[in-house]
């Protein structure tokens, strides 16, 4: 009779835990509910990211958390080759996405190779793990698994 084997640790994440502001806090804790969520203003309703006590449009301090759809489109991106990027074993693709509340969102873009990166490419959101046990909102290409 053979023992039953384990199975094989999940590896440890190497991506660098999210500064955790007071102003952010909810946003960092959605996060690691896997919920991707946005601020809006109470008064002009504009969204705003990231997160802040006043809105920039009206400074009202009337702020609403509201769910997003964790879908946009590629903006722009490039990759940080020098100095290599700490907590990455390969350089990660850098992207401003478009989301499509009409925010924009500084984020990575994974599952798909550099050279396949486009303009307007549509994304969707999903989480990944970090060092600090937090989890960061990151987009793959929409419909890939």
């Amino acid at each position: 009779m053979t023992e039953p084997t384990e199975a094989p640790a999940a590896p440890k994440p190497t991506r660098i835990a999210p500064i955790v502001t007071t102003d952010a806090k909810s946003f960092w804790d959605a996060a690691d509910r896997e919920e991707f969520v946005g601020q809006k203003c109470g008064d002009c309703n504009q969204f705003t990211f990231p997160p802040r006590p006043m809105c920039p449009h009206c400074h009202s301090l009337n702020r609403v958390e509201v769910p997003l759809s964790g879908y946009g489109t590629v903006h722009s991106w490039t990759i940080p080759r020098h100095p290599h990027p700490f907590g990455f074993k390969e350089a990660p693709i850098v992207a401003v996405i478009q989301l499509d509340e009409g925010i924009r969102f500084v984020s990575n873009v994974v599952g798909v190779a550099p050279e396949d990166v486009k303009m307007d490419m549509k994304v969707e959101v999903m989480f990944e793990p970090t060092m600090g046990k937090h989890k960061v909102p990151v987009f793959k290409p929409r419909g890939s698994k």
